[in-house]
C-alpha cells in the first residue's frame, strides 16, 4: 500500500505562483476574460488567482448536476450555485480546479458553462494534474504534476490562513477516514 506524501504551503505557493504567472503572460492584454472556479475544489485557487491577475471578474462553476456519476455521488445538501460575473458568450473563460485526473469534472465543467452561453474560447488552469486521464482532457495551465497511482487520492487544502495550505496524496481509504473525522 503506498503511504502518505504532503507537499507543503512553501511549495503550493510556488505552484500558484507558476500558474499565475503563466496565465498572465498569456492574457495580459485579454480583455473579456471570465476566471470561473469550478465547485468546490476549484472555487479558492480560482480567487487567489484572480487577486494575482488583478481581476474581479472571478465566479463560480456549480458542475452538480451534469456529473455522470450523479447515481452514486448525490448532490449534497450545501452546495455553491454558478454564479458568473459576466456574460460568457464570445468572452475567453478560464476554468480554474483544484486536481486534474480523469478529466470527467471538466466535461462536467463544459457541459454547465455551454448551458449559459457559448464563450469565445475556454481554457484549464488546474494548480495538480496527477494524469490517467479517462477523456481527451488536457491543461493548458498547471501548477504542479504528481504522481499518484489509482488506488490513491489527491486532496488540495487551501486555507484562509495560507500557511496551512497542502497537497496530501493518501492512500484511497484514508480519504473516507479523514472526511468522517471532519464532520
Amino acid at each position: 500500500m503506498p503511504s502518505p506524501k504532503t507537499i507543503g504551503s512553501r511549495e503550493v505557493h510556488a505552484a500558484i505562483e507558476r500558474l499565475a504567472s503563466a496565465i498572465l503572460a498569456r492574457h495580459r492584454h485579454t480583455k473579456n476574460l471570465l476566471v470561473l472556479g469550478i465547485a468546490n475544489g476549484g472555487i479558492a485557487l480560482a480567487r487567489r488567482i484572480g487577486a494575482k491577475l488583478g481581476t474581479t471578474r472571478v465566479g463560480d462553476l456549480d458542475i452538480s448536476f451534469h456529473r455522470d456519476d450523479i447515481g452514486h455521488h448525490p448532490i449534497p445538501k450545501e452546495f455553491t450555485p454558478t454564479l458568473l460575473p459576466g456574460d460568457v458568450n464570445g468572452a475567453t473563460v478560464l476554468l480554474v480546479d483544484d486536481v486534474l485526473f480523469s478529466g470527467r469534472t471538466v466535461k462536467a465543467a463544459l457541459d454547465e458553462l455551454f448551458d449559459h452561453g457559448r464563450p469565445g474560447r475556454v481554457e484549464l488552469a488546474v494548480l495538480v494534474d496527477r494524469g490517467s486521464r479517462k477523456l481527451p482532457i488536457v491543461a493548458d495551465f498547471s501548477g504542479t504534476t504528481v504522481d499518484a497511482s489509482d488506488d490513491e487520492d489527491v486532496v488540495v487544502s487551501l486555507n484562509d490562513n495560507p500557511s496551512h495550505d497542502r497537497i496530501e496524496i493518501l492512500p484511497r481509504r484514508e480519504k473516507a477516514r479523514l472526511s468522517a473525522n471532519s464532520k
